[in-house]
């Protein structure tokens, strides 16, 4: 076993990007169904020091000492540069059977990583073995998972983000040729809500790395940079991301940039490369730290695992497939152009198996051949009889041989074969000034963008460009659809908009396996969903749960990016109100041009193909407008990049998404702007606090009866007096708000109510019903001039009369009278007076002295409302006779659902 239990470091994985969630109000939902910046000029001068905690050795029993101590002598305890801060990094005493474990500590947060290597290489490939796994245990926080088995599962969404973020700046720095399994394993063992654990997981894997026999070019290590009060802020806390209008991640070396992923409030090109640079500096110093811990204490590198293809492979190769490879790399199409090329890789085993120069049973990476093949049968043995050999008459003398060919394995020649079409296509490209399809290096793919082919959807968009085609589609919701999640801080956290992306196997015209989503799957969905979250509503304008499905139908390159413009053109269609239109290009690079016979200066290419991703050096994902940046994500394959070569990619991505945001606004057919008539109707009405408890009733009960009786889908009720009711059809809605109008109001004496009903009879008189779901005592000596024995005498359930407010008692009971009314009464006159004109409520809130209620509309009638009943928001929807949004009232039928939304779509 190639591990050694000297030199063990901790190191964690951190959480993805500190995301700014909107942590939603404490709510009850029932359905119908039941820092200081960091000093640059201090991080360069700032040094560290290392220190051996070093314990007496074990003393024998009969030795008199303590029996029970263990010794660690190989206990490191380094504190190093991260950011405004320090953080400490130890070794050598929990994992110590690993090639390396460190414990990594910010504040109160620890992340624990460990490294092991396989002792044996697995069948070479173009792909480095390398595994991560990265897992928050619910113990750092003090508690125990929410599922049934309270034990930590599969890995979540944004566990498999942090993975991702470990895994992409490593590659770069692993050389070719190391075939041997590598497992890099991340806990966070305590967590302080201060210090997020994504950036310190990241570093603790490149101080575990580096401490390893992974035979690494360079230590990795990762920042978090926010831009807090116009100031760029180095790892700032949990609470100062809250804040932050800039969320970035970088990773790199002490002299290059690695990667980066990141989402801001449209953030200029030119503040976003202040931001790397503050960034980069803050690596750079902990990156020097890294090489000079792991220059003491780390271990020797497994260098001589590494097995390259032998040279004279490449020369083979070329004289076999050079020339008709070159002409297969100008297909224009993929799929054609993926099988010219596998058609002629095959040619080329072949033929170099008829030649033999190709044995399958090779080992791998020998260059020699067997030993059987090594021995010449013509040649003619000396017997020497035993015993009658002197040693000083032995002489050695050349043995002539035959020459033997050299034997390569069919991986071999695959590798080799793929490394020279992507030295073929790259020097197409820059030689020539032209792609595979014809494009130049700036160039952009014809695009093509269509709504409205799901009649039922709530709103879909196809959006292609070029081979690469994504279907979204848009749901919208109440709280309920909500996608609830599970971390750290322990409160319920949920996510109103959330983005889920597909990519069959058949996008790329191949038969695979559908199961779970993949890793990346999950992390272009992320991609997407945080390069449109900023131009979306609030949760105040538009009430409304948003799902966006994007569903890859072709693929051949930015398929992420693909998404973020069909998506937009589904919230548009799905008559969301989104604050400007948003597009993304995917930008790529040819690093070394000098031996193509150019400068030597990276050539730059917008709109990459997957062909150009897979040969090419970056894959540097852009998503905005024409002023700023929204998301952002770059991946690199040789050893790093300049800010120089940064901008130069970010200006010529910023005027391919000009061109593509144009081709978008030429969508046809158009984005409707307005809600479906089968999307879900949410009204938002103000209650107060103090009545929501009276709403919900004992159990819930009085709610769910209100459900009932409405017909409505869904009542969510907060303890700030919000109150959304969710409606299938307006004739619902409207009878829910009545009844929770009726329930809240404040009745004042002297308010007269006509035409109400008399739900109930007792000896002593009859309960009126003024509003829905509100009802008042009439004494039998109030319900008639004349004396009445009982109430029956009078009248019977059912019937319908006039009453007047004359007592509201302590427990907020209503006395009612229609004797008050009559013509003889005191007060006759009162109830000639007419209803007064104007909205009372405008000002002061008080109720109206009138409330009719006939027995046709009365459930959809608005209803008096006191200092307690809030003015109501109004739901509009687009007219669909006109662009003048139109008021809901009782009377709209099925037909009227059209016009009644929160809002209106409009795009600024």
């Amino acid at each position: 076993m190639l591990t050694s239990p000297s030199n063990a470091l901790h190191s964690s994985t951190p959480h993805f990007f500190p995301i700014r969630r909107s942590k939603l109000c404490r709510s009850r939902n029932f359905h119908s169904g039941g820092g200081k910046p960091c000093s640059l000029s201090l991080l360069s001068a700032r040094r560290f020091s290392v220190r051996a905690l070093v314990r007496p050795d074990v003393v024998s029993e009969d030795g008199g000492g303590d029996s029970g101590a263990l010794s660690f002598p190989n206990h490191i305890s380094v504190k190093i540069p991260f950011g405004n801060r320090e953080i400490l990094v130890e070794t050598g005493l929990m994992g110590r059977q690993a090639s390396s474990s460190v414990t990594v500590t910010d504040g109160e947060t620890i992340v624990c990583t460990s490294v092991c290597v396989a002792d044996v290489p697995s069948e070479p490939s173009d792909f480095l073995p390398l595994y991560v796994h990265y897992q928050e245990r619910f113990s750092a926080v003090g508690r125990t998972s929410g599922g049934f088995f309270k034990r930590e599962g599969k890995t979540k969404d944004h566990e498999v983000l942090i993975c991702r973020l470990i895994d992409r700046p490593l590659r770069p720095t692993m050389p070719k040729g190391f075939y041997n399994e590598t497992q890099i394993l991340s806990w966070v063992l305590s967590y302080d809500g201060l210090h997020a654990p994504d950036a310190l997981a990241v570093t603790s894997a490149g101080i575990a790395v580096a401490l390893s026999e992974v035979p690494n070019a360079k230590a990795i290590a990762g920042v978090r940079v926010g831009l807090i009060g116009g100031e760029f802020i180095v790892n700032p806390t949990v609470k100062e991301m809250e804040e932050s209008q800039l969320d970035l991640f970088l990773a790199g070396t002490d002299t290059a940039i690695l990667t980066i992923e990141g989402y801001s409030n449209f953030l200029p090109e030119e503040m976003l490369l202040q931001a790397v640079k503050v960034g980069q500096d803050a690596v750079q110093a902990t990156c020097t730290a890294i090489e000079a811990l792991a220059k003491k204490h780390g271990k020797a590198k497994m260098v001589d695992a590494i097995r390259l293809p032998p040279p004279d492979l490449y020369k083979h190769v070329k004289e076999l497939a050079g020339e008709e490879l070159s002409k297969a790399l100008q297909i224009k199409g993929k799929i054609a152009r993926r099988k010219a090329i596998s058609s002629l890789e095959e040619k080329v085993l072949t033929v170099m198996t008829e030649k033999g120069y190709v044995v399958d049973e090779v080992a791998f990476g020998t260059t020699e051949a067997q030993p059987e093949l090594l021995e010449d049968e013509d040649e003619d043995e000396e017997v020497v009889p035993e015993g009658e050999v002197d040693q000083g008459d032995v002489h050695i003398r050349p043995i002539p041989r035959k020459p033997i060919p050299l034997l390569f394995s069919e991986v071999d020649v695959k590798l080799v074969f793929k490394e020279v079409s992507s030295k073929l296509l790259r020097r197409r490209i820059v030689e020539g000034g032209k792609r595979s399809d014809g494009r130049t290096p700036d160039g952009i793919r014809p695009i093509d963008s269509r709504c409205g082919l799901l009649p039922r959807a709530h709103g879909s968009s196809l959006f292609t460009r070029g081979e690469t085609q994504a279907l979204a589609v848009v749901t919208l919701g109440d709280k309920q659809m909500a996608q609830r999640i599970d971390n750290l801080e322990g409160s319920d956290e949920y996510k109103r908009f959330y983005l889920q992306y597909t990519f069959p196997p058949s996008s790329v015209g191949e038969v695979g396996r559908i199961g779970a989503p993949s890793r990346r799957e999950i992390g272009h969905g992320t991609l997407a969903e945080r390069a449109l979250e900023t131009i979306l509503p609030s949760d105040d304008d538009f009430p409304y749960t948003i799902r966006v499905e994007s569903t890859i139908l072709e693929s051949n390159g930015s398929s992420s990016m693909a998404s973020v413009c069909g998506g937009c053109l589904a919230l548009q269609d799905a008559g969301v109100p989104v604050k400007c239109s948003v597009a993304g290009i995917a930008m790529g690079m040819v690093w070394d041009t000098e031996e193509f016979g150019r400068d030597g200066s990276p050539l730059i290419l917008s709109d990459i193909t997957g062909a150009e991703d897979a040969s090419g050096d970056m894959d540097f994902k852009v998503a905005g407008n024409e002023d700023g940046v929204t998301a952002f994500q770059m991946d690199i394959k040789v050893g790093g990049i300049t800010l120089q070569i940064m901008e130069k990619a970010l200006i010529q991505a910023k005027a391919g998404r000009r061109h593509i945001l144009a081709e978008m606004a030429k969508c046809s057919p158009p984005p409707t702007l307005s809600l479906s008539k089968y999307a879900p109707l949410i009204h938002i009405m103000k209650v107060h606090p103090s009545k929501v408890y009276s709403l919900i009733g004992s159990g819930g009960k009085k709610v769910k009866s209100i459900i009932e009786e409405s017909g409505v889908e869904a009542i969510d009720m907060q303890d700030d007096g919000i109150v959304k009711i969710m409606a299938n059809n307006v004739a619902s809605l409207e009878r829910a708000k009545a009844i929770i109008s009726g329930l809240t109001m404040v009745p004042v004496l002297g308010d007269i109510y006509r035409n109400c009903e008399i739900k109930s009879m007792a000896p002593y008189g009859a309960f009126v019903e003024i509003a829905p779901g509100r009802e008042g005592l009439c004494h039998v000596s109030e319900l008639s001039a004349e004396w009445l024995a009982k109430p029956e005498d009078a009248y019977k359930i059912g019937d319908r009369i006039d009453v007047k407010l004359i007592e509201v008692n302590e427990k907020g009971q209503l006395r009612l009278s229609e004797r008050a009314l009559l013509p003889g009464s005191e007060t006759g006159k009162e109830s000639q007076k007419p209803p007064p004109t104007g909205d009372s409520t405008k000002d002061k809130g008080s109720p109206r002295k009138y409330v009719n209620t006939s027995s046709k509309d009365r459930g959809a009638s608005k209803v008096a409302s006191g200092d307690e009943l809030v003015s109501k928001k109004k739901d509009v929807r687009r007219s669909s006779a006109g662009d003048m949004p139109m008021k809901s009232n009782s009377s709209s039928n099925e037909e009227d659902r059209g016009s009644l939304v929160n809002g209106e779509a409009t795009i600024s």
